[in-house]
């Protein structure tokens, strides 16, 4: 891949960007210091934002020659909880949060590709620069769309890319079609009947209801979802007790859930909830099961896809 030299000659201000926003992570809706210098520097490049959509979202247009065509560049600004361990100067100040996923760096690629837009125009148009917040599992660009930012900013296409670290420099991936997995969260809190660990017979034992539950769960993926299309169950969390004699009277299991297709999406979310109460019901217990849908699968736009490349 040839970058031009006008993007080369940017390399220093993007590093000292990224850099920058290193510093100072920002986590979902909490974005306004990124806010504020993403549209300083929009401005220095001659361009009006618009400050808010989705709360601390920014949105600047550009337009060259005649053409009516609208699309939009879209990157994400919010970073993680995470606290970090790295040592460099630009390590993060902020305690408790770091910019683990990249989006520092996605901000900082579309403030140069803004930067040498503005400068060149070689376009025929309508340009939009999305500067989205909250994508950690908050949905801020659904927040967007709640604002209003179709009917403000109507494009016909919106492109996106993400860093993936391993792929080779100089080289991206474009999928047509069903690219990314969705991503959903599901809680099922175990109720059985506390006691102690010594008379387990006047009890209900919610850990050996849920852990009957976590072994359950993993024969979904192998017996229920087709073998050439994809799913994920991973249960990340086990929560229960804190004493070695006693039985607790709850404990809970937290999921995170992926299909790489909505029917297998719907497949895996009602499993779930099958496999939790009959499980919960062999040890006389009960399940409460809270399947929270949270990003859809990404479906790339096959004609879209062949413009990207």
């Amino acid at each position: 891949m040839t970058i031009s030299n006008d993007i080369t000659a940017l390399h220093d201000k993007i590093r000292h960007w990224r850099r920058h926003l290193h510093q100072y992570p920002e986590t979902a809706f909490e974005e306004t210091a990124t806010a504020k210098f993403i549209a300083e520097k929009l401005s220095e490049f001659g361009l009006a934002t618009h400050l808010g959509l989705g709360k601390t979202g920014v949105v600047a247009t550009l337009m060259a020659g005649q053409g009516h065509k609208k699309i939009a560049l879209r990157a994400d600004m919010d970073a993680l909880f995470i606290e970090e361990q790295n040592h460099f100067g630009h390590r993060s100040r902020h305690h408790g949060k770091m910019h683990a996923c990249g989006h520092d760096g996605h901000t900082a690629m579309l403030l140069a590709a803004a930067r040498h837009l503005a400068a060149t125009r070689n376009f025929d148009g309508h340009l939009h620069l999305v500067f989205q917040p909250a994508e950690e599992g908050q949905a801020g660009a659904r927040r967007m769309l709640e604002d209003g930012f179709l009917d403000l900013f109507p494009c016909e296409a919106m492109f996106g890319m993400h860093n993936a670290p391993g792929v080779p420099e100089g080289k991206f991936f474009a999928i047509p079609g069903y690219a990314m997995a969705s991503g959903d969260t599901c809680i099922i809190k175990v109720r059985g009947v506390g006691g102690h660990g010594a008379i387990p017979q006047t009890a209900v034992d919610p850990v050996v209801a849920g852990a009957a539950i976590v072994m359950a769960l993993q024969s979904i993926v192998s017996r229920n979802v087709p073998p050439l299309h994809a799913g994920i169950v991973t249960v990340g969390a086990f929560l229960a007790g804190d004493a070695p004699n006693v039985i607790p009277g709850e404990a809970e299991l937290r999921l995170t859930v992926r299909a790489l297709r909505p029917e297998v999406r719907d497949l895996l979310e009602k499993r779930i909830g099958e496999i939790a109460h009959a499980q919960a019901a062999v040890f006389g217990a009960t399940a409460e099961v809270n399947y929270i849908r949270r990003y859809p699968v990404l479906n790339n736009d096959p004609a879209m896809n062949e413009l990207c490349k």
